[in-house]
Formats: structure tokens, sequence, C-alpha cells
């Protein structure tokens, strides 16, 4: 497998009161930062999907891809957006790795234990942990993009589970103790936890 990655946050960001979950600052820096540096190295190559001026997410120094399809579809559309930049700049890409924008403390065995999970039959893979699962941490074959459009645009897909529900789907699960890896900041005061994990 080649797989490259994209960091999505193309969302509204409605819980956080609107604008960019990635730029709210923990430990200092933005979360977007902490995603970047855990997601980097697992990646061939990494872009961020994002949506509006992209000069505001240029200090990153990551390609920044925007969602293909209008309005806002969500999570898949975001993917969608990976997996054509994958294909047309990322040679011999074979599967992109999606993470979240608001998830500072992510696996950094991940993408290779979502590969594992692929190499032992699955056609997609997702991130569990507690008993949740996951599906934006996922791994997704490149070729498969142009199935994932038509369902999007034809179909009127907009949930993760429901695209995920067609194919054979590996749930893996990671350990939420002492930490959830998996942990998200929607809310303001999510904000304050994560400035104690960052401590902790």
């Amino acid at each position: 497998m080649r797989i490259a990655g994209v960091v999505l946050a193309g969302g509204l960001a409605r819980r956080m009161g609107g604008g960019d979950k990635g730029l709210r600052l923990v430990g200092g820096r933005p979360i977007l930062a902490w995603v970047i540096e855990r997601a980097r190295p697992q990646v061939v190559a990494l872009a961020l999907n994002a949506n509006g001026d992209p000069a505001r997410l240029s200090r990153f120094g990551l390609p920044i891809v925007p969602d293909g399809l209008p309005g806002f579809p969500g999570p898949l559309a975001g993917v969608l957006a990976g997996l054509d930049w994958a294909a047309e700049s990322i040679a011999d890409a074979t599967h992109i790795a999606s993470f979240a924008t608001d998830a500072p403390f992510l696996p950094l065995d991940l993408v290779a234990r979502l590969a594992a999970a692929l190499e032992a039959g699955a056609d997609l893979a997702c991130a569990a942990s507690g008993g949740r699962d996951h599906p934006v941490f996922g791994l997704w074959p490149v070729a498969l993009r142009h199935e994932l459009r038509r369902a999007m645009v034809e179909d009127g897909v907009r949930k993760v589970d429901l695209w995920t529900g067609r194919y054979r789907l590996a749930r893996v699960e990671f350990p939420s103790a002492p930490v959830d890896p998996f942990f998200n900041a929607n809310e303001p005061d999510d904000l304050a936890a994560a400035e104690r994990l960052a401590h902790g």
C-alpha cells in the first residue's frame, strides 16, 4: 500500500461556535499542529481538506484541498476530496487515511493498524475505542473514489456509516485508557479538558 493522508477540516464547527476548530489552542499550539505532527509521519504525503480562504491555513505548509461538492455535505466530501487529490497528485497512491482536525492525541500507529486490517481482507477500515466507532479516522481505497462520488451525488449519501455499510468494514479497536486517543474538542468545554490532557 502507498498511503497518503487528509486532515478533515472542512466542517462548520457549529458546536464550537463556528470558525476553525483546528486553530483553537491547546498547550499553546493550534490543535491542527498537534494533529499534523502525529499524522504526517504515518503517510507518504498529507493534505488539509478545508473550505473558504486557504490563506488562513498557509502557515501549516500543506496542500489545501476544498470540498468538490457544494453545501458543506460533511466528512464524506472531505474524504472524496482527499481521494481525488491523491489520485491526481500522489504517484501510485493506493489509499488515503483520514484524520479529524480536532483530535490532538490521535494514535501514532493508527495508519499501520488500519492497513493491517485491510491486508487481512477488509475493503475499508475505521478506528474504534471505548465501544464507539470513529469513522472519520479511516482508510479508504483510491479505487473507490468514483463510487463514492456517485453515492453522494446520485444517492444523496451523507452519513459515513451509510457509505461504509456497503463494504466489508474492519473496526480496529484502540485502548481508551488512560486517555482515549480519539478525544476530540467539539465544544468550548472540551478545550479545557484537552489542555489538562496535554499537560498530563
